[in-house]
């Protein structure tokens, strides 16, 4: 069968991947929203339905005014003697932690803190062993794969932490997994930083702790060489075996906007990649040690189907899953319902780094058309495109001194300009988003008119511009510094083209 590439769209990055019985499931990193890492699971690792978050509850994670990009890292599942495990990083916080569940789909312990620094914490359980690697630097900045033996029920280290690996000479090292393969146990890591030099490489040894001879070939996987292809950033991967005893990586990239164009703003996705080992117990990666956005297979049976969604509504989205907030919010200012939204705006704007009333769901793809019905009395409501606290498109309704009017408001680092605003007779109107590879242009609908207010670039909300590890959220929020009423959201629609 073919199948395309990404398999999970939008700001979904780091992926990690276990196998149950005849199931897979798969965590990404959060960041600094909320609830924490996302849970997704499958039957084919073509199709992934999210079930879930493992951070569910504040007592499990701090994001007080953390920044965008800061909080939580990426994240690894693993499964062993009737549990899930996961562990992460707080990286504002400096904290390696896992939290753990005997029921994927309920609820996650609180969390569970090892005395190891670094980030993209790892575990490897081998009969009464738990392993716990990461990565970190020295104070001469020489990066190293660390690792302890700990008491999983505590996580509490019993052994002293020891560099095991440096990797192969690329940059900002990073991602340690640990696999027992035929005998050998195999360390691969993501190197060359999550930007377009990112590449997967790995090595084997006899022993856990190595030493680690590294394959001859590294690195195993990369785009990197790829001009003018449209995925990039290929790195980050996890393996996992199928059910018929096939090898695959889930990993992470991204998608320019253009073939020439080097700027991404719907964030790090999640991609299949076959992998092949050789006789010698070595593996390759994908097309010649790249990724392909069609992948063309005999592993996956034919009469696998790959769905995608392609229309998104309030009636047909789940709050607790498909949907984030940006922090810890204050539940007295949602009233979420299956087919609409109240939001009670505060003093924190979009700008600021507390939590302001705001709640999102991934952009998926380039082009889209995003509706949704607002009706304001006081303050200011709308839908954002947002990208971090100081990259932010607003297309909103605000109460003005003689009534109310639209807003489209650009904001772009130290640049934060209104461009266009048009009188209400009324405090309900109907907003449109269209967008596409390169422009966002906003729409108001009321009293039977369409009018545009303006365009923006997409690549002022990408990575390149705005830095930081995350993806565009298509947002609704309100604000309003003496807000006492809430403002509803209706009729939201976010169609894919």
């Amino acid at each position: 069968m073919k199948y395309n590439n990404p398999v999970v769209k939008g700001f979904y990055p780091d992926p990690s991947v276990c196998k149950v019985e005849d199931t897979y499931y798969l965590v990404c990193s959060s960041f600094q929203y909320f609830p924490g890492v996302p849970i997704f699971e499958s039957k084919d690792l073509i199709n992934w339905k999210q079930i879930g978050h493992c951070l569910t509850r504040k007592s499990q994670v701090q994001l007080e005014n953390i920044n965008s990009s800061g909080g939580v890292f990426a994240p690894t599942i693993r499964y062993n003697n009737g549990r899930f495990y996961m562990t992460t990083t707080n990286n504002t916080t400096n904290q390696n932690f896992f939290v753990w569940t005997e029921d994927i789909y309920g609820e996650w312990s609180e969390p569970m803190y090892v005395d190891q620094g670094g980030i993209d914490p790892s575990l490897y359980f081998e009969e009464d062993k738990t392993y716990f690697m990461s990565t970190m630097g020295d104070d001469k900045g020489v990066n190293g794969i660390y690792q302890c033996e700990i008491e999983i029920e505590s996580g509490r280290r019993l052994t002293e932490s020891k560099v095991i690996w440096q990797g192969s000479g690329g940059r900002y090292l990073e991602s340690p997994h640990l696999y027992k393969i035929n005998g050998s146990y195999y360390l691969m890591v993501a190197e060359g930083g999550t930007e377009y030099g990112h590449m997967v490489t790995y090595a084997r040894s006899n022993s856990p702790y190595g030493p680690f001879e590294p394959y001859a070939n590294n690195p195993v996987l990369t785009n990197r060489n790829l001009g003018g292809y449209e995925i990039q950033g290929v790195g980050h991967g996890d393996l996992i075996q199928d059910n018929s005893g096939n090898w695959w990586m889930l990993h992470l990239g991204f998608r320019q906007i253009d073939k020439w164009a080097m700027f991404h703003h719907l964030g790090r996705e999640v991609f299949l990649t076959e992998v092949t080992f050789d006789e010698d117990g070595w593996f390759t990666a994908g097309h010649n040690g790249t990724t392909l956005n069609t992948v063309d297979t005999d592993r996956i049976s034919d009469q696998v189907i790959q769905k995608e969604k392609k229309f998104y509504t309030f009636e047909n989205t789940e709050w607790d899953k498909d949907w984030c907030y940006l922090r810890h919010p204050n539940s007295d200012n949602y009233i979420l319902k299956e087919d609409s939204v109240k939001l009670k705006g505060t003093e924190v704007t979009l700008d600021k780094t507390a939590s302001p009333t705001f709640i999102g769901i991934r952009q998926m793809d380039f082009n889209a058309v995003i509706s949704c019905d607002v009706s304001v009395t006081d303050g200011e409501a709308g839908i954002t495109l947002y990208m971090d606290e100081n990259h932010h498109y607003d297309l909103a309704i605000r109460k003005a001194n003689s009534g109310f009017e639209v807003i489209e408001r650009l904001n772009i680092g130290d640049v934060k300009s209104i461009e266009n605003i048009i009188a209400l007779e009324n405090s309900k109107a109907s907003l449109v988003i269209d967008a596409n590879n390169n422009y966002y242009s906003f729409y108001i609908k009321a009293e039977d008119k369409e009018i545009l207010l303006g365009t923006a670039q997409t690549r002022y909300l990408s990575t390149e511009v705005a830095c930081g590890f995350t993806g565009v959220i298509i947002g609704l929020y309100a604000y309003g510094e003496s807000y006492t009423s809430y403002s509803q959201f209706t009729n939201f629609k976010c169609e894919y083209k």
